[in-house]
């Protein structure tokens, strides 16, 4: 009785962690375009998957693909069929991090492993951070979905398949996570190093642990050869910037622009290149980021597992470099958003909250057995609680900004007028209505902000082939003059929509 218990609760746990993560999603998941939870950026992702086009450096081809085919789902509006790829992504992460902790704790003695497993799944899934990208159109979630596949698929082996084919696998997410977000290479290495410790189980004595390490050459041949082939969706960049879309960053039909693209250039200058002062502050935010995704609670029960409960393994290898790398780098990166890569931070804590749990159950067990599941519940009681907490700041289901922003501004700009539209939120924002919706086809939406590259004016030449265009021309101001009978608005969101348009006519009176 106590086994098929047991064996129900197992098959049970990870359906009620994806259906009450899809619920909770579902319900703030925004209806439209967004620019909540700092979505600023997906109106360009959604208006370059609809016309088969590139999106910002790096261009994330993998996302793309997706992208298109849950843009091919016949419900809702285009931007709530994009939003349902990051809900699944997010839902599919947290149910990695439920089998990953799971696992874990299958090898060791103690208490059944599905309650811990389902809190360390909950405390992920329901993290402000990651429930946040979970409910917009934005490529973390999907990014957190590869993390997370391919830490397990570094530590853990796939049902009985052969080492051989264990490094295609990995080697494959590795590289098609590449085409997600580039911060997937920072697992690289240590991915490569811990599927080469000579272990005869996944979790064994210290000494055991720290002595076998050898490298196996075979195994990093070919993960490394099948990373290449998962970044094949790179070869598609040249292909769709070929057929001229609207939404072409870099235009990458040479290997000097595609390498502008993929490498990320346009954003280089943000890489460490915070004062010491900001870097200091963001120390001190890092913390207080913890705290605030899993509470006090959550925070001491992860350290608990991490100092106490763990044993050296691979998963615990995993989970401190990727701990360290991701805050690094977050810490780092000088943009307004720096926050948004500790999510791989809060996945790697949320395995620790997991490992805790077990740990304290197990201790509440040494009386009786009930008590550590009374202990398990509260925690997870815990967690619904804090979700209550968050959901209104995550909640994007009332945001109707971005959508606003654009039917404001599609309804006030004159016939045949240039709009040029400033800051990334706005500009991508025209784009979603003017290129993926197809509205209001006798606009000229510009950005002037990328009038310098030369890539953007060729694009400009090849969206609107209507214009009398001369063989540069980096300010606004050259295209008014060159096509004198079209009024020209000026676009941007400051909190509410502010647009001035003006005639050549007029002007000249």
């Amino acid at each position: 009785m106590k086994n098929n218990l047991l064996s129900w609760i197992d098959r049970i746990s990870p359906l009620v962690l994806a259906c009450a993560l899809t619920c909770v999603y579902l319900a703030t998941l925004a209806p439209g375009l967004t620019w909540a939870n700092n979505g600023a950026d997906g109106g360009d992702l959604i208006a370059a998957a609809a016309t088969g086009g590139v999106a910002h450096p790096t261009g994330y081809p993998v996302y793309l693909i997706l992208a298109r085919l849950f843009q091919r789902i016949p419900i809702g509006s285009l931007a709530y069929r994009t939003n349902l790829l990051s809900a699944l992504a997010m839902v599919c992460a947290s149910l990695v991090v439920y089998a990953l902790v799971k696992r874990y704790l299958d090898s060791q003695k103690g208490l059944h492993s599905s309650m811990p497993a389902l809190i360390s799944g909950f405390a992920f899934g329901l993290s402000s951070l990651a429930w946040s990208q979970a409910v917009i159109t934005e490529v973390y979630a999907l990014n957190a979905f590869f993390v997370a596949a391919v830490i397990y698929l570094s530590v853990y082996r796939i049902l009985n398949m052969r080492r051989g084919y264990e490094d295609a696998v990995l080697g494959l997410m590795l590289g098609l996570g590449l085409g997600v977000h580039a911060t997937i290479i920072f697992l690289i290495p240590i991915a490569l190093l811990v599927r080469s410790i000579s272990l005869s189980s996944d979790v064994d004595a210290k000494k055991t642990f720290w002595k076998g390490w050898q490298l196996d050459w075979k195994s990093a041949f070919w993960t490394l050869l099948w990373i290449m082939i998962g970044l094949i969706p790179y070869l598609l960049l040249p292909v769709w910037a070929s057929s001229h879309p609207p939404i072409d960053w870099g235009d990458p039909v040479t290997w000097g622009r595609e390498w502008w693209l993929v490498s990320g250039q346009l954003y280089r200058g943000y890489l460490f290149s915070a004062s010491i002062a900001d870097v200091w502050i963001r120390l001190q935010l890092w913390a207080g980021f913890v705290t605030g995704q899993f509470g006090l609670l959550g925070l001491c029960i992860g350290l608990l597992g991490l100092t106490i409960f763990f044993l050296p393994s691979r998963l615990f290898a995993l989970t401190i470099w990727g701990t360290l790398v991701y805050s690094l780098f977050a810490i780092n990166y000088n943009t307004e958003d720096w926050y948004i890569y500790l999510i791989s931070v809060f996945l790697c804590f949320a395995i620790w909250i997991g490992v805790g749990m077990h740990g304290l159950m197990n201790l509440a067990l040494r009386s009786r057995r009930w008590p550590g599941w009374v202990v398990g519940i509260a925690v997870l009681f815990y967690l619904f609680a804090l979700a209550a907490y968050h959901w209104p700041q995550v909640d994007a289901s009332n945001d109707l900004r971005a959508e606003t922003f654009g039917r404001e501004v599609l309804t006030k700009a004159p016939e045949n007028a240039f709009v040029f539209v400033q800051g990334d939120q706005a500009i991508f924002a025209m784009w979603y209505f003017r290129f993926a919706l197809h509205e209001r086809a006798d606009l000229v939406v510009v950005a002037p902000d990328l009038l310098s590259f030369a890539w953007y004016q060729d694009v400009i030449r090849s969206t609107y082939p209507q214009l009398s265009l001369p063989k540069y021309f980096p300010w606004p101001i050259v295209l008014e003059v060159t096509n004198p009978s079209r009024p020209f608005c000026y676009v941007q969101s400051s909190g509410q929509t502010e647009i001035s348009c003006f005639s050549q006519k007029s002007f000249a009176q």
